[in-house]
């Protein structure tokens, strides 16, 4: 039997689903770890970059700081957080690496969505008297709604895979399986417990493009043109009625 028919036969014995150990409270954990690390993200890059792209500046040099995290490793910055002082407080070091890993895609996203919202739609929203509140509100974040959830499917994605690595101060998650495939050097193991945070993964993907689809404000209104009472095109204008021929 290959590694594939082990991992599987792993997956299917039922022992190894139940317990403290098992991967049920394994995915809680994960799931936990993931939802706790993802809201910390959003509240702190979504608010930024929703106000820098409202008013057009700081937001690059934003963008440019918070992408300039990723260079350094998770890892690196996981490690170094165990050797501080927080190194003592519980899933701490954890949590932080990973909203330091998780904000750069959500303020990316944010304050590229804001900006790009159609310049003349909001014009118009403007020349009507709505205020910068409004503005926001009910022109803005809902043109920019679609590069917001990517963002936020996008570092959903990328904590779910990473947040493998609280396996390794101790932490809980699905990162423990492999870990401990490791340790009793049990290939299928570690393959089962690859093939679980994958599918996660791909799980998460696909429930937040079916949010994206579901919560898009502008499919409610019936397309984007209809933000702010936007002229309809030309070939939808009304036509002038035809002038009588005197001749006729």
């Amino acid at each position: 039997m290959g590694v594939i028919g082990e991992a599987w036969s792993w997956l299917a014995t039922g022992s190894h689903w139940s317990g403290g150990d098992g991967v049920w409270h394994r995915l809680g954990q994960h799931l936990y770890l993931t939802l706790v690390c993802l809201v910390i993200s959003c509240a702190i890059a979504l608010p930024v970059a929703v106000a820098l792209g409202h008013i057009g500046k700081g937001g690059a040099l934003a963008v440019n700081i918070s992408n300039a995290g990723r260079a350094v490793p998770t890892f690196a910055v996981l490690v170094l957080l165990l050797l501080s002082p927080l190194g003592t407080h519980g899933d701490w070091p954890t949590v932080i690496a990973l909203v330091l890993f998780a904000v750069p895609p959500l303020l990316t996203n944010a304050y590229v969505g804001m900006r790009e919202a159609d310049r003349e739609v909001v014009e118009a929203a403007r020349g009507m008297g709505m205020t910068g509140g409004q503005l926001i509100a009910r022109v803005e974040l809902p043109l920019a709604f679609p590069l917001i959830m990517t963002g936020v499917r996008s570092a959903a994605v990328q904590v779910v895979a990473t947040a493998t690595l609280a396996a390794l101060p101790g932490g809980g998650g699905l990162g423990r399986i492999i870990t401990a495939g490791f340790r009793t050097t049990d290939t299928a193991q570690v393959v089962a417990g690859a093939v679980l945070v994958a599918a996660l993964a791909l799980l998460i993907e696909g429930l937040f493009i079916g949010l994206q689809w579901l919560l898009d404000p502008m499919r409610r209104r019936g397309g984007r043109t209809a933000v702010a009472g936007r002229r309809p095109p030309a070939d939808q204008a009304p036509k002038a009625p035809a002038v009588p021929d005197p001749a006729g």
